[in-house]
């Protein structure tokens, strides 16, 4: 027997919320506290932090053909300045080199780039209109989801049963251990970058099926790179230690999927169901395909501690092969599935893990995310897990159409509710059909945008291939 799946906006108060919550059985998972706790400050690598929120990095298709910045860049940091959040965790993904863009308007480490990321700097500082943000550039190579000219050029780190055909993977597609090598200079020149453009820190990401991620997956590769999880985070290591060479001022930080699952697809009534139940190839994962086991997880944070970094954002997946893990959301995307369960109960998966890893490793500055399905209580539910031991709440698709709830949030102004995000996949749905994200619903300025007709006719095709399921 399924839940029965209840729009946010259809709980109309506390007692409503409580109750579903209740019915669900993870009352305990998603605690209301007091939003007089998200205005608290908190000290981060030495940076005095006004408040407890952060804005999680983008993937924007809006650059230029040769990775740099444009208008629509320009004015997505802007509002990520203007959020009033404390905290702007990586800002945009961007790639360490051509090869490792996950789409071809992607942001690229180039020649250039000095100028464009001062720029962004800049745009973000000037937006932000008291206590300046902490600012950090989320550093990628998109590995087996790169398409850097619009097809895929998968680079891989394992050849995968699952993932390999969806791809089109042949065996030229794994990397060498001496390629990797070559990739963490590339990772270090970036964040000399990164720092002579002003930026606090690096997040150099592990997270949602791109490169680091599967690396840390590479319990079957031979050679420097796999087997051991000490080998698996060796890349990290050579990186920080580059860094800690060359640009000794900036911090790290990683952007970790805690766990994952197996790929789902659609079943029979459309819900996402697991393609294997016997699933070898996840982090974090209990080999079930849809169970968790952290063991790993928690020896991960205990080597970031060892290392220095105190930066630690907690996501879960990837949104290409199980985006319910990370992305809860009530309409699925045009190459998803409806959801298996009430999508709180990702939610409360998600802080659950984030406040176990915050209890357990106290010197890490913990950053939870998924809190942008909660809607309407949003405030309430962060401010129960900031109470619980967690440092900060990532906040992200949210941001595209309700930047500054952070800062009505921390300033006792009451929530814009035609403004709030209600997870129409809308900003996902887009860069999957090559157009540029942005919240086409909500945002008025995309939605004078000619791109919205062909999303629209998208979502249709997509609907239609659900046998008009909801969409």
């Amino acid at each position: 027997m399924t839940d029965r799946i209840v729009q946010i906006k259809r709980l109309r108060d506390r007692n409503d919320f409580a109750t579903h919550v209740q019915s669900l059985g993870i009352a305990t998972s998603l605690p209301i506290g007091d939003r007089a706790m998200l205005a608290r400050p908190i000290e981060v690598h030495g940076h005095s932090l006004a408040n407890r929120f952060a804005v999680l990095p983008m993937e924007g298709w809006d650059g230029t053909t040769d990775g740099r910045s444009t208008d629509l860049v320009r004015r997505r940091w802007e509002r990520f300045g203007a959020s009033g959040a404390a905290l702007i965790w990586g800002g945009e993904a961007v790639a360490v080199r051509p090869d490792g863009r996950a789409n071809p308007r992607q942001l690229c480490i180039g020649p250039e780039s000095l100028a464009d990321l001062t720029e962004l700097r800049a745009i973000t500082l000037d937006a932000s209109h008291g206590e300046p943000p902490m600012i950090g550039l989320q550093l990628t190579h998109s590995g087996r989801w790169a398409r850097p000219t619009g097809a895929f050029e998968p680079r891989i780190v394992f050849r995968h049963p699952f993932l390999d055909d969806r791809v089109g993977v042949t065996d030229d597609s794994v990397l060498t251990d001496t390629e990797l090598d070559d990739l963490v200079g590339d990772f270090v020149r970036a964040s000399v970058v990164a720092r002579d453009a002003g930026f606090d820190f690096v997040d150099v990401k592990h997270c949602h099926g791109y490169l680091l991620h599967e690396l840390l997956a590479g319990f079957a590769r031979p050679g420097r790179y796999g087997g051991s999880l000490s080998n698996r985070l060796r890349f990290f290591d050579e990186v920080v230690a580059g860094i800690r060479r060359d640009a000794p001022e900036l911090h790290i930080g990683m952007r970790l999927s805690a766990f994952d699952l197996a790929p789902h697809v659609a079943g029979d009534d459309g819900r996402g169901v697991p393609i294997a139940d016997d699933y070898p190839f996840a982090f974090g994962g209990d080999g079930s395909g849809v169970g968790i086991d952290l063991s790993e997880s928690h020896e991960l944070a205990d080597h970031l501690v060892a290392a220095g970094v105190e930066l630690l954002c907690v996501t879960a997946g990837s949104p290409y092969y199980c985006p319910h893990a990370q992305r809860p959301a009530y309409f699925p995307p045009s190459d998803g599935y409806l959801p298996p369960r009430d999508p709180l109960h990702e939610v409360a998966r998600l802080f659950d893990v984030a406040r176990d890893l915050a209890s357990v490793h106290p010197q890490l500055r913990i950053v939870a995310t998924g809190a942008s399905y909660l809607q309407e209580w949003l405030p309430d539910i962060s401010a129960g897990l900031v109470d619980g031991g967690v440092a900060m709440i990532g906040y992200g698709r949210g941001v595209l159409s309700y930047p500054e709830l952070p800062r009505d949030v921390v300033t006792g102004v009451d929530v814009a509710r035609e403004r709030l995000c209600r997870t129409f996949s809308d900003c996902t749905t887009a860069p999957r059909n090559s157009l540029v994200s942005g919240c086409y619903p909500l945002d008025d300025f995309y939605k004078q945008m000619p791109e919205r007709r062909a999303l629209t006719a998208a979502k249709r095709a997509a609907e239609q291939a659900r046998g008009g399921r909801r969409s």
